[in-house]
């Protein structure tokens, strides 16, 4: 295929195929589990450049002679690549090439404040660990391949981008779940809340920035204008707050904000002494995160004490009432992932989840298929929160059961576009449309979970869901039950020790 007449445009498997022979050229050497923390910054470089270089023949063709650089910069380059700083600069380099391409990554980022911290914290010069015949082989892999828009359409890099993101996914393991959510689970949430042209849409545990990503599309696949979306990131891990800087210019996108830090402790979208306010807010942040700041919250000055401050062991409700503080008024809506545990946990969890309730604000509830993410193998929900419920949903809870809905794998379940569509149809209109069981669903009101003690247990409500959630209670039971065994056991160890006068 030619674009422009002339120039060889890749194919997606042509760029695939490029693309995880740079990632192989660091086995060995390089844990799997690291690659995407060399891969992607030497690919943006390669971006970078080629990009700087596509623009600048354009204005040499549009201004010949008269070409300056204050022209140049302000009229075609959004990047300023420093003298000594182009890829073709760095690939030409015979020794210290590591060096070389720190310092050429460092003066980029200088020079460019939108690109602060997007090429992450490698130490390019430690050949301990990356010796320089494993950077040589990654940069003479990308080399011939030309990331320009004459060779590669921004949808084709965006989805090689995310090609990469799914396979270091695999080869990562359960590490994967800090910066990549499955595709089609991305999708489902997503469609579910409706992105509109024009709404502002932040994502508190952003990770690999796919969410923002999916944002864009649905907007573009309705019809709308995507770059009228205001979209907005935090993540707390500088490389994969940089992985996500790079997704989000790789598909084409630049009015985003990504910012790095601990949402919890330091979010930085606020205003006049309170969180900023989004149309849309998603995530599938880190599930029962420990030592997340719960002491901070007891006087917590941005407003997210809803109801009452989480267990300092368990942030997952951390997450759902900030999420909740952080959408509008009118249109506000929160899509978020979270264990069953959320569901039918007691104590201070049980407080605010009675609390919420009570504020009618949760709408629906949506059990999805075991193992579907890389970092869990136990079942999962989608929680859908709204500050204005639809009529006929107000005072009651929407349950789903689609754990049935999934395509068997070899390591991670997945779920199809038949799939999804099941299960947003099921949402959207209250009728399952698989006569055969794919999609279980009932509106409950708010009296029936009141008399059920508030508990959102979907097989309470929901009979085929019951022995699957079961499940998860007993796994429950029988690990507090081995916890304190070992408490136990160490208690009496202790004390043995103390009579036989060890601690003497």
């Amino acid at each position: 295929m030619t674009l422009n007449g002339n120039a060889q445009h890749l194919t997606q498997p042509e760029l695939e195929r490029t693309l995880w022979a740079a990632a192989n050229a660091l086995r060995g050497p390089v844990d799997a589990g690291d690659f995407k923390a060399y891969v992607f910054p030497v690919m943006f470089f390669k971006w970078v450049s080629d990009n700087w270089d596509y623009r600048h023949a354009r204005a040499v063709s549009d201004w010949g002679d008269d070409l300056t650089p204050e022209i140049e910069y302000a009229d075609y380059q959004p990047f300023v690549v420093p003298n000594g700083c182009h890829w073709s600069d760095v690939h030409g380099t015979a020794v210290n090439v590591g060096a070389k391409l720190g310092d050429a990554l460092d003066r980029i980022q200088e020079a460019n404040r939108d690109l602060a911290g997007v090429f992450g914290d490698v130490q390019w010069a430690n050949t301990d660990r990356l010796p320089e015949s494993a950077l040589t082989a990654l940069l003479d892999t990308f080399h011939p391949v030309r990331l320009d828009p004459d060779h590669v359409s921004g949808d084709l890099l965006g989805n090689a981008y995310e090609y990469l993101l799914r396979e270091f996914a695999e080869a990562s393991g359960k590490k994967a779940g800090e910066f990549f959510t499955p595709r089609h689970v991305v999708h489902l949430l997503v469609k579910i809340l409706d992105p509109q042209p024009g709404d502002e849409v932040v994502d508190p545990a952003c990770g690999s920035g796919g969410m923002l990503v999916e944002t864009v599309n649905a907007v573009r696949e309705s019809g709308g204008n995507p770059d009228s979306l205001r979209l907005h990131g935090q993540e707390i891990n500088l490389t994969t707050s940089a992985i996500a800087k790079m997704n989000l210019y790789l598909h084409g996108l630049e009015d985003f904000e990504i910012r790095r830090g601990d949402t919890f402790r330091d979010p930085k979208f606020t205003e006049r002494g309170r969180l900023r306010k989004f149309d849309v807010v998603i995530a599938n942040p880190p599930f029962s995160l420990q030592n997340w700041g719960a002491s901070a919250w007891a006087n917590d000055p941005w407003g997210r004490v809803l109801c009452a401050v989480p267990p300092a062991k368990n942030g997952d409700y951390a997450w759902i009432q900030h999420m909740i503080a952080s959408m509008k008024d009118d249109t506000g809506r929160v899509g978020v992932v979270m264990p069953h545990g959320v569901l039918f946990r007691g104590g201070r969890e049980g407080e605010i989840r009675r609390c919420l309730l009570e504020k009618d604000l949760l709408e629906a509830v949506i059990g999805l298929p075991n193992n579907l993410f890389y970092s869990t193998s136990i079942p999962v929900c989608l929680l859908i929160w709204r500050k204005c419920k639809a009529e006929e949903r107000r005072e009651r809870v929407l349950f789903v059961d689609a754990s049935k809905r999934f395509r068997p794998g070899k390591n991670q379940n997945s779920m199809s576009d038949a799939d999804v569509a099941a299960i947003l149809a099921a949402y959207a209109r209250g009728e399952d449309i698989d006569g055969e069981g794919g999609v279980n669903l009932r509106l409950v009101d708010l009296d029936e979970i009141a008399g059920n003690n508030f508990d959102l247990n979907i097989g309470r409500y929901l009979q085929a869901a019951a022995t699957a959630e079961v499940d998860v209670q007993d796994a429950l039971v029988a690990y507090r039950d081995a916890r304190e065994a070992l408490r136990a056991a160490e208690r009496t160890l202790d004390q043995r020790l103390q009579e036989a006068g060890f601690y003497a």
